[in-house]
This record gives C-alpha cells, sequence and structure tokens, in this order.
C-alpha cells in the first residue's frame, strides 16, 4: 500500500489560531492512523506541487473583516490555475476561526472550491466567538477523521 499526503495549508496569525493548527496536525497524525503523511504548509507558503503531491486537504483561515485570511486568497490565486485540472475531485475540508459567524468567510472559500472542482468531506468546522478550550478537541477531531478517512480510502 502506498502512502497517502494529507495537506493542511492553514493560516495562523496568532497563539490561538497556531494552537488550532496544532490540534488538527496532533490528529491527523493519531497513532492509530497509519499509511498518511501529513504536513503543513502556510497558505504563503504552500505551492502548487504541495497540492498535486496531496490525496487529501485540509484548509484553515481567520474570518478577516467577512472574509478569508488574504493568506489564504493569496494561495488559490497561485495555486487554481497550475491544480485545477489535475487533482479534481482531491478530498478537502474547512475549519474557519470566526470572530462573527463565519459565513462570509464560508461562502468564498466554498465558492473557489467549488470551481476547483475539489470534493467536501464533511461540512466546514466554524469556531465562533470568543475562544474556548473545546475549539481544540474539535480541531483534533477534524484531523483524525481525515485521516483515518485518508487511510481506510473513504475518500
Amino acid at each position: 500500500m502506498t502512502e497517502k499526503h494529507l495537506l493542511i495549508v492553514a493560516h495562523a496569525p496568532s497563539d490561538n489560531t497556531r494552537r488550532l493548527v496544532e490540534a488538527v496536525l496532533e490528529g491527523a497524525r493519531h497513532p492509530e492512523v497509519s499509511g498518511v503523511n501529513v504536513s503543513w504548509k502556510p497558505p504563503l507558503e504552500a505551492q502548487p506541487d504541495d497540492v498535486l503531491k496531496a490525496d487529501a486537504i485540509i484548509l484553515g483561515t481567520t474570518e478577516n473583516l467577512g472574509y478569508m485570511s488574504g493568506a489564504l486568497k493569496d494561495f488559490f490565486d497561485r495555486c487554481y490555475y497550475p491544480v485545477l485540472e489535475q487533482k479534481q475531485g482531491l478530498p478537502c475540508a474547512l475549519y474557519i476561526r470566526a470572530g462573527l459567524d463565519g459565513t462570509g468567510t464560508r461562502r468564498a472559500v466554498q465558492s473557489i472550491v467549488t470551481g476547483l472542482r475539489w470534493e467536501w468531506v464533511q461540512e466546514p468546522v466554524v469556531f465562533k466567538g470568543d475562544w474556548q478550550e473545546d475549539f481544540v478537541a474539535q480541531a483534533q477531531e477534524l484531523g483524525l477523521t481525515m485521516a483515518a478517512g485518508l487511510e481506510a480510502g473513504i475518500f
């Protein structure tokens, strides 16, 4: 069996958003999941080749003025056409750290992902309002779910 690659492209400009990325990584690297290589790239560092090597992707962003982070938008701007034809059907998931409700951010990311023809494996996770410690467990669950599903061949 060949190893699968789970790519996490997540913007983490604060201590709490960094905790979310670390929690997703921890969940995805759960000891009971094998055969899945997990890597995190900040959006400004992620390249089309990273996406082309991925078997699944988790996107993470802050809600900035009711939109995705500029860093994630930059990632999409640079990677959209180079991956469009080759990565249709790429399993993906999204989490949003939202001070408000995340609606505009969600809509914007979903619009781009629809254009890429990537496949949602679950509804986006929106961490709304003031920081809650439960966000960490939810982020771990997202990472674990994606890695385990990839390992099992569900997506």
